[in-house]
């Protein structure tokens, strides 16, 4: 007859020797691939996605900046890049057809051999009046803004899928799809889509790989154009609850949590000072 204290004992060591079941944080650190790829499209312009690209790199990435026409621009970012001790390179690509995109995955799998980071920060808009705007102008942008997204994202995923460590995909869309203004029909139309489209890759691919995650932020006022003046950098600031704009680094900060946090998809955040909420009177 077995000796119940003598159960116990043994029930006791075995607990001292067994490992505690690692949770989702040591999960991601100690699966987390050395030299990992980010790519971010519209980086080959100093615009916000430059910015993302910068603190992607500074955060131990390998980078693919992306251009389509700012070939120079691209160039010279890549040699910042290098100088400060990022591994980073320069790809071409209308975001809008989809054989260049192919073409730019294609080069990037084989420079790289992985792409663990998409950031669809590629995007173009301009004020049309209602009444001029055509139907040229709004094909124009949603094949960038949303298609170009679109096409970018579902090859980005379809390749993570096939990576045991998954990837990460954030999407770009704009505070102002909440609260449109005017003379802009053409980019809301077009950006409106990004919400749905997060939400529905976040799904499709989670079922491939649970490791693939889709996340979108709704940036504000946080990257000022040049040739803004002061008068309307003023307004623009107190437009937010935060009294706060021009902070690009704001943008760059939120893509590295929805990158590094393994428990968040299919979120739609926005990044905006409070702008979604708040309209000053």
């Amino acid at each position: 007859m077995t000796n119940p204290s003598h159960d116990t004992e043994r029930e006791r060591r075995e607990s001292a020797t067994k490992k505690p079941a690692p949770s989702w944080q040591d999960a991601s650190a100690s699966d987390e691939p050395a030299g990992r790829v980010a790519l971010v499209t519209g980086s080959g312009r100093r615009r916000v996605g430059h910015v993302i690209a910068r603190s992607l790199g500074q955060a131990g990435f390998r980078i693919a900046l992306h251009y389509h026409q700012s070939a120079q621009t691209a160039r010279q970012n890549v040699a910042e890049f290098r100088e400060a001790g990022i591994e980073a390179e320069a790809y071409q690509a209308n975001v809008a057809d989809e054989s260049e995109v192919d073409r730019m995955f294609d080069q990037l799998i084989a420079r790289f051999n992985r792409i663990d980071v998409l950031v669809t920060a590629a995007s173009v808009w301009s004020p049309i009046p209602l009444e001029q705007l055509t139907a040229d102008d709004l094909r124009r942008d949603f094949d960038i803004n949303a298609l170009g997204t679109f096409l970018c994202a579902r090859r980005a995923g379809l390749i993570m899928a096939q990576q045991p460590t998954g990837g990460a995909i954030v999407t770009m869309g704009d505070w102002a799809i909440r609260r449109p203004y005017r003379d802009h029909a053409a980019y809301f139309i077009s950006k409106g889509t990004i919400p749905t489209m997060t939400r529905t890759l976040a799904v499709e691919l989670a079922h491939r790989n649970p490791r693939v995650r889709v996340n979108c932020i709704l940036p504000g006022p946080v990257m000022f154009p040049d040739d803004l003046g002061p008068t309307e950098r003023k307004r623009l600031v107190e437009a937010t609850l935060v009294r706060q704009a021009n902070v690009p680094e704001s943008v760059a900060h939120t893509v590295r949590f929805l990158v590094e946090n393994p428990f968040v998809t299919g979120v739609v955040l926005p990044v905006d000072g409070g702008r979604t909420i708040y309209a000053p009177e």
